[in-house]
């Protein structure tokens, strides 16, 4: 079993087409099965947010040996309505705290 630790974030851009409009990108979604199949199984899913102009924000977080099936799922149902980019990220909010707190204590 894989713990909290042993999982890594991955920010996914998935950049609309807009040269679909939303009834065509919603007609394509549903035929790949996009809202049964992403995120695939055994991937967390911590936000989605959608940005207008943009497109959609996607934080998945999930264990390393993960991270190619969530690819090939990229690849088999959002290609052709998306433009993707994906980002290993991290919480940075531990991290701030720590710094926060170093600084208050007089260093840098």
């Amino acid at each position: 079993m894989t713990s909290q630790a042993d999982k890594v974030l991955l920010t996914i851009f998935l950049k609309h087409d807009q040269s679909n409009n939303l009834d065509a990108i919603q007609s394509r979604l549903k035929a790949s099965e996009w809202w049964d199949r992403f995120p695939p199984e055994g991937v967390e899913l911590v936000s989605w947010t959608v940005a207008m102009g943009f497109g959609q924000i996607v934080t998945l977080r999930l264990a390393p040996h993960l991270i190619p099936l969530v690819n090939v799922e990229l690849e088999r149902s959002a290609w052709g309505v998306f433009t993707t980019e994906c980002f290993p990220t991290y919480d940075f909010i531990p991290v701030r705290e720590r710094i926060k707190e170093r600084v208050k204590n007089g260093g840098q």
